[in-house]
């Protein structure tokens, strides 16, 4: 059947794609293209996509619709397109979590070894942190890159961390919009295509996928988070994109800082050859995988930690986009200490709570157009298994403006969790890998 719209005729009826998966059927590759397309052109309305999103969530779909689903989001836009690079590509994507700030590390740790990491990010929401907000922290650094300029520095330096262009999967910046007020965000297939179709646009050659499980995390149960691994693997493979996914815990946050200017203050640490130790196993962790999708084997990147390697690249990529790498980093006006009120052992720290402490100390943003501290967040000073006594530092809150502190503060009620045992063994970072197969 197909339909008038103004002076066009449409190959489908919205109503009769809506009521195919309604009633549990498959969607034709023809029925997802039309459907991507007509919906990105005001063609189908948002009611009727809100209708066909509900019964995604509910009925889900089968590797091939979410495939094609995921191709015809990538052709409502641009690709880019990296074969003109003197090196291979490769490029990572966390699901999301509290004090992730591995990006920043990570992309200069790689491209030591001539693997070209071009890391189009995104600005935080809600707990989440963004990885731009934190590096606008720094002073000068810009975000928007051209096209030309991207590719120029990746050839030069061999990382570029940037914001997306809007000509990469259009489609998905409606779908995304719309999920979010039609409670369809968790619709497994949809979440996969929107990450997927923006990462496939991007045109790396391999792709290494970070997803979170845990209290902090968008995915809290860990077999809804395997699903989900396991589904952007396929699509990355059958988009011919080299694709491997972690499953890394969030249950506490990463490292010991949340916030923008305090989460790049360890991420330096770390390329100097410190900070924690959770924060330098996952970089690494992550630098192998994505060296080795890009067919590098027989170096280790922990060395490139240790001897300053990494920590040149970071310099270089930096003043690249304008920033000042050694420039102070800004320091919020007003701080607050949460102390131990009893001695024992750290058994829990919980990721959501802190996430949530730091977004309402001005790190973070309830809405998109929002402005961010770069100083605001918390800081932690123990983790699960570490011994205290009554009094010693817990968290200390960072934030310009003190008037903040008592909602933050209500937000940390019981997320630091102090028992009485001798040992508390941390949960392991790592959980699970997902290959192709």
């Amino acid at each position: 059947m197909s339909t008038r719209t103004g002076e066009a005729y449409e190959a489908f009826d919205a109503v009769d794609v809506i009521r195919a998966k309604r009633d549990r059927g498959r969607l034709t590759d023809a029925q997802i293209d039309w459907v991507i397309d007509a919906y990105t052109r005001g063609a189908v309305a948002e009611e009727q996509m809100a209708a066909l999103n509900m019964a995604i969530l509910l009925n889900g779909m089968d590797r091939a619709e979410i495939s094609r689903w995921t191709a015809a989001m990538i052709a409502s836009g641009e690709r880019m397109d990296f074969s003109g690079l003197s090196r291979p590509t490769s490029d990572k994507h966390s699901t999301g979590g509290v004090g992730d700030k591995i990006t920043l590390p990570l992309a200069p740790l790689v491209a030591v070894f001539g693997v070209a990491v071009p890391q189009l990010s995104g600005r935080g929401l809600g707990h989440t942190g963004g990885t731009l907000d934190k590096l606008e922290s720094i002073p000068g650094w810009r975000a928007a890159l051209s096209n030309d300029e991207m590719l120029a520095q990746l050839e030069d330096v061999g990382a570029v961390i940037c914001q997306a262009g809007s000509g990469l999967a259009p489609a998905d910046r409606k779908l995304y919009a719309l999920r979010d007020v039609t409670g369809t965000v968790e619709a497994i297939p949809l979440i996969a295509s929107s990450i997927m179709s923006k990462k496939i646009a991007e045109g790396t050659d391999s792709l290494v996928l970070d997803v979170k499980v845990g209290s902090g995390a968008f995915m809290k149960d860990l077999d809804a988070a395997r699903e989900l691994a396991r589904t952007m693997v396929d699509l990355g493979t059958d988009a011919g994109v080299r694709t491997v996914a972690l499953l890394t815990d969030m249950s506490t946050p990463l490292g010991l800082t949340a916030g923008n200017a305090l989460e790049v203050r360890e991420s330096v640490e770390v390329l100097a050859g410190g900070g924690p130790a959770d924060v330098v196993e996952l970089t690494v962790a992550l630098a192998r995988e994505m060296l080795t999708a890009a067919g590098v084997t027989g170096v280790d990147p922990a060395d490139a930690l240790a001897d300053g390697r990494a920590m040149d690249v970071w310099n270089r990529m930096i003043a690249a986009q304008g920033g000042d790498p050694h420039a102070d980093l800004p320091v919020a006006r007003e701080t607050q200490t949460v102390v131990a009120e009893s001695d024992g052992v750290v058994a829990r720290v919980d990721a959501l709570a802190v996430g949530v402490a730091a977004w309402r100390l001005g790190a973070g943003r309830a809405r998109k157009e929002d402005p961010v501290q770069a100083g605001a967040g918390v800081e932690l000073h123990a983790k699960p298994g570490d011994t205290v006594r009554a009094g010693d530092r817990l968290l200390t809150l960072h934030t310009d403006t003190p008037e903040r502190f008592a909602r933050a503060q209500e937000a940390l009620a019981g997320a630091v969790v102090v028992t009485s045992g001798d040992r508390v063994e941390p949960s392991p970072l790592l959980i699970d890998r997902i290959a192709a197969g």
